[in-house]
């Protein structure tokens, strides 16, 4: 039955339905003939269980505070104080991209809104500096991708909503690692610089007074994420009242930059709605094929199937990450979460992981999706905002930062302090 699943899952996705159809179809499948009951009249009190929650309206709270930093312009003059700042080291731009994807992962919460930002304001500027266009394009599409590690992180509230673990704990659990894998991918595109230099572009330098006087431009991004990381950790707010905190930031900063208009609000509050809509489609449907799932015997013949392997903790958690590095290929990242999570998640846990420590290795691997073909969605993005050349350029210049991704997987797994020692701190 597992395979049969599967199998239908990929076909109806290879034929471009839908994802949340796809999840809605697959559990009628399912449900039709595999289950002895009627699962579908459970339809509307599943449909509205897996939406009426509080944590969930952080979402498209957090998508507002992304949208608006992006029809603002704020990200602009992020961008041009870290060229300043980095540009001089092997690869020139290469590291501004991934420094203000790494900012801006800070507020957003979004790896699609980081990449298609950081993508509008630097792939003009690396055309007119002649870059070459494969590590220059595949290094923000890796950028983009650290907005779901460093918090805050939409994908991080599914995880902690699908798993009951403590938002502020994956958060606090998420910063570290997603600082480390930024500057594990500024250090790798140097020396990748440095044994090709035609990799790169030309390095740049400013002067010191150019550098200081662009630091003004890194005030807004930075007075954000300390309003809502800030005020999580502080005790005053919840992520759900954080985020709606950031959201008021964001408007007054963009109000007193003179960056805001009636026009910014509408097309920001439409993006919202729209990608809000998505996602919370795809996790309303998910909800009801995890019931199906787990009423039609799916969930206990995968979980026997692991105990029967006789494997260990660690050979059981190598074959999880297998089968989420090859899920990754071709299944949406927050499809394959919401899919994946309620089965795997229990297993792991069950042999002895921390559901903290595991939520940011999934994280990581989930970021591997994102720039993994044929779906990896920042690869698409980031391809739409270069309109033009071959899509072959930004696959080919992601593969170096999937390899980083691999060994901070490694790094994660023999060292757990890593991903531990913040949320440690907060358990007290």
């Amino acid at each position: 039955m597992i395979l049969l699943a599967l199998l239908v899952l990929l076909v109806l996705l290879l034929i471009s339905v839908p994802v949340a159809a796809t999840l809605i179809a697959l559990g009628l499948f399912l449900d039709e003939f595999f289950s002895p009951f009627p699962l579908v009249r459970a339809m509307g009190d599943v449909l509205w269980s897996a939406s009426d929650s509080f944590l969930l309206i952080a979402i498209p709270l957090f998508i507002l505070l992304g949208e608006i930093l992006v029809r603002t312009g704020i990200a602009k003059g992020t961008y041009r104080a870290l060229e300043s700042w980095l540009s001089w080291l092997p690869g020139g731009l290469l590291h501004a991209n991934i420094g203000t994807a790494t900012l801006f992962s800070a507020t957003s919460g979004s790896s699609v809104a980081t990449a298609a930002t950081i993508g509008t304001v630097a792939i003009p500027q690396g055309k007119e500096m002649k870059y070459d266009p494969k590590l220059f394009t595949g290094s923000i599409a890796a950028g983009g991708t650290l907005g779901i590690m460093i918090p805050p992180s939409i994908n991080l509230i599914v995880y902690g909503f699908l798993t009951e673990t403590s938002i502020p704990q994956l958060f606090a659990a998420g910063l570290l690692p997603g600082l480390l894998l930024a500057v594990l991918f500024m250090a790798g595109t140097a020396l990748l610089c440095l044994w090709r230099p035609s990799l790169g572009g030309p390095s740049t330098h400013h002067s010191w007074s150019e550098r200081f006087s662009g630091l003004k431009h890194l005030v807004p991004v930075l007075t954000l994420f300390g309003i809502v990381v800030g005020s999580i950790y502080a005790g005053w707010a919840t992520p759900t009242e954080a985020a709606s905190l950031g959201v008021i930031g964001a408007l007054l900063i963009a109000l007193f930059m003179r960056k805001l208009s009636l026009g910014i609000i509408v097309e920001a509050l439409d993006g919202t709605m729209r990608t809000t809509g998505m996602i919370m489609l795809i996790i309303i449907a998910s909800y009801f094929l995890n019931f199906v799932l787990a009423s039609t015997g799916v969930t206990r013949e995968l979980a026997g199937f692991l105990e029967s392997a006789g494997l260990g903790p660690y050979s059981t958690l190598m074959l999880v990450i297998v089968l989420y590095i090859v899920l990754g290929f071709f299944i949406e990242t927050l499809s394959l979460m919401v899919i994946t999570i309620p089965i795997v998640a229990p297993i792991v846990i069950a042999l002895g992981f921390d559901p903290v420590w595991f939520g940011i290795l999934l994280i990581l691997l989930i970021e591997m999706a994102l720039i993994t073909p044929p779906v990896g969605l920042n690869l698409y993005v980031v391809q739409g905002v270069r309109q033009g050349g071959p899509f072959n350029d930004v696959m080919l210049g992601a593969l170096p930062y999937v390899g980083f991704m691999f060994l901070m997987a490694i790094v994660l797994i023999l060292f757990p302090s890593v991903a531990m020692y913040l949320p440690n701190l907060l358990r007290g």
